[in-house]
């Protein structure tokens, strides 16, 4: 029987540890999309999850996943694409499984690749803040060029709600932002 969990999750470090708690109490995960989660019963800590942004679409990254999938990796199917999830790049976002009878599944090993992957989660971020700030001052421009009140209205709503969003996303860079700087800073102390 299947239990659809609707939850979201801004770190994937959090949601990564929380789908293993789930798969301890005996829930797999078969189906995910943007904060929705489709559970089915299994024996309790059957799975490993890890999480991980691909450099890459995965149509790009098909021999990477075929690697993974080598290793005793599958890749957790991702839901029907909406609006949504194509905006917050879901379709980057990999969810893989492991039998936990098969030991211990880690993704990234070293520092290196640590470090990589927390600069590849760091760029989005960016991108989407940077984004988001240009398309909100435009909103805000607008407003010196019409003295119509309802479109006036509407670009300082539209204008000042996406500056936020914005803002937002470089609010969410600043803890991967330490992570990158502790992960340099021990393999400097390492080497």
């Amino acid at each position: 029987m299947s239990q659809v969990v609707r939850k979201f999750f801004m770190d994937f470090e959090k949601e990564e540890a929380w789908l293993n708690e789930m798969s301890a109490k005996g829930l797999a995960l078969v189906e995910h999309s943007w904060a929705r989660y489709v559970f089915e019963e299994s024996a309790k800590g059957e799975y490993i999850y890890r999480i991980e942004l691909l450099e890459k679409d995965p149509k790009e990254a098909a021999g990477y996943l075929q690697f993974m999938e080598e290793t005793g990796a599958e890749r957790v199917p991702s839901g029907t694409p909406t609006k949504a999830n194509r905006a917050f790049m879901n379709q980057r976002w990999v969810f893989f499984r492991r039998k936990a009878s098969e030991g211990p599944f880690q993704i990234y090993t070293d520092a290196d690749s640590k470090i990589k992957h927390y600069q590849r989660i760091y760029k989005v971020y960016l991108s989407l803040a940077f984004m988001e700030l240009i398309i909100g001052s435009l909103n805000l421009m607008l407003i010196m060029l019409n003295t119509s009140s309802n479109i006036y209205k509407i670009n300082l709503i539209v204008g000042v709600s996406v500056i936020i969003l914005g803002l937002f996303f470089i609010w969410l860079s600043l803890p991967i932002r330490r992570k990158i700087a502790r992960l340099q800073q021990e393999k400097l102390i390492r080497e």
